[in-house]
């Protein structure tokens, strides 16, 4: 980390990094803000093969390494935090310019939310399902990880952190959670890409999404679920 800049010791972003080298530069582009605006900026590798983790090392952030899976990645990147406040950013996603200010306000009561989404991506089907995700969000109290997950340490640490599972984390972490009190749902939006959208077929992911939901509300386990999810 530069020697010039101050981190204040109230937000720490946790972004969890698996070969994401096409997205790598607008990522670091991205954190680099977060960085002069006082932010510790955590990146956790979970194996990259591809040069991800020694870009982002060479850019002066701090890199730590765990287990490939994303409970896991965030679990220590929040162990090697410092922040009384923590958001979780996937790699593909991007925070507004006023989240550092909605996140410290929302955590000092403590609480914790998330962000209304945006899907990137030409397909006009990508507006409905943002809004849709939004609506339930806000409806269920239960937040996805697209959506830039918040949390006041403390209540972080009372519920133990996310779940050890490969997929349905954010789910499970969201009831654990909601069962103290409900999110703070923001609607300024952060942006996520639409990439597997776009890539697996707009109405074959929903598909697939709202099957992979319902079937772990009957309690199928997660290890299943991620089978038919890669």
């Amino acid at each position: 980390m530069t020697g010039d800049l101050t981190i204040n010791n109230e937000l720490s972003i946790i972004v969890p990094v698996f070969n994401e080298m096409a997205m790598l530069p607008n990522l670091l582009e991205h954190l680099q803000y977060w960085q002069r605006q006082g932010c510790e900026i955590v990146m956790v590798d979970g194996g990259s093969t591809d040069g991800s983790a020694e870009i982002a090392a060479a850019s002066e952030f701090k890199v730590i390494h765990s287990e490939q899976g994303r409970a896991r990645q965030m679990n220590a990147g929040a162990a090697h935090a410092v922040g009384s406040a923590l958001v979780f950013l996937h790699a593909d996603t991007r925070l507004p310019r006023a989240a550092r200010e909605i996140i410290l306000r929302a955590c000092k009561r403590p609480s914790w939310g998330r962000f209304d989404v945006v899907i990137s991506g030409t397909p006009k089907m990508l507006r409905v399902v943002a809004y849709c995700m939004n609506l339930r969000s806000r409806l269920s109290g239960i937040a996805t990880g697209d959506q830039a997950i918040f949390v006041a340490r403390n209540l972080f640490q009372q519920i133990g952190g996310f779940p050890d599972q490969p997929l349905m984390e954010d789910i499970e972490f969201s009831k654990r959670l909601r069962a103290i009190k409900r999110p703070v749902c923001i609607y300024a939006t952060v942006t996520t890409s639409g990439r597997r959208w776009i890539e697996h077929g707009v109405w074959r992911t929903i598909w697939l999404m709202w099957r992979l939901r319902w079937e772990y509300w009957r309690g199928v386990p997660a290890e299943h679920l991620a089978k038919a999810y890669q």
